[in-house]
């Protein structure tokens, strides 16, 4: 399976992101995945959602203020699970990363 994750964040301020996840891949594998889960940090008041919107590419979109590491579960139609984990990653406008 060649799907992998990718992101996107826009800084808010005041040390606040938006920011999505989603999966990428060729057209006929995202064609199989029935549903993504994200497991994000604990301290997320829902920290595990699960997306099925394939149009999207399996979007989650959400909000925060550092950086972790995401556990994403693709499950296919067929019942193949795959895991991945994709480190968030955020910058300020200038470039640089908050610091943990």
């Amino acid at each position: 399976m060649s799907i992998k994750t990718a992101q996107s964040f826009k800084y808010q301020g005041n040390d606040w992101w938006k920011w999505s996840i989603w999966i990428e891949g060729p057209t006929a594998e995202l064609d199989q995945v029935d549903y993504v889960t994200y497991t994000l940090h604990p301290t997320f008041p829902t920290p595990v959602r699960t997306v099925d919107d394939r149009g999207s590419k399996f979007r989650m979109e959400t909000h925060g203020w550092g950086t972790f590491p995401i556990q994403v579960k693709v499950c296919r139609k067929n019942g193949e699970v795959f895991k991945l984990t994709h480190n968030l990653i955020l910058e300020y406008r200038d470039g640089s990363t908050p610091k943990a």
